[in-house]
């Protein structure tokens, strides 16, 4: 039996996370869910929140968009729009890629536009919330 997981996380731009886990906790479409070693095969949906990696003991987060997720008994492979540790967030850039994209939603958009505009908002303010949960003395 396996101890640890290989978590790897992929986005479109790189990828984010690759290494051996203890457990780590997703954000689906049913809730939350937390995955060890040797879990039941699954694919389910990702949706924008927070990702929870424990590995030795430590834990750290990343805020993560929309995606996929394939669940193996060893393997965890994530693929999402969007992946960022909580230590890397930029907390003054996301709050005015925020202003941006709610400045944006109201004004007269076109369908397309007004999904890319609510796709931005979302990241942006999960960006925040996991900062801000993260940060000591909050």
């Amino acid at each position: 039996m396996a101890n640890t997981l290989k978590l790897e996380i992929v986005t479109p731009d790189m990828k984010t996370y690759s290494d051996d886990v203890d457990m780590v906790t997703l954000p689906g479409v049913d809730g939350e869910m937390g995955i060890y070693p040797n879990h039941v095969p699954l694919m389910t949906q990702l949706v924008t929140g927070e990702i929870t990696v424990r590995k030795g003991g430590q834990d750290f987060f990343l805020a993560v968009g929309d995606g996929f997720v394939e669940i193996t008994g060893d393997r965890v492979a994530v693929l999402t729009d969007m992946a960022i540790r909580s230590d890397a967030i930029d907390e003054a850039q996301a709050e005015l890629a925020r202003k941006r994209a709610e400045t944006r939603l109201a004004e007269k958009i076109d369908d397309e536009e007004m999904a890319t505009v609510s796709a931005a908002l979302a990241h942006s303010v999960t960006q925040l919330n996991v900062k801000r949960r993260r940060t000591p003395g909050r």
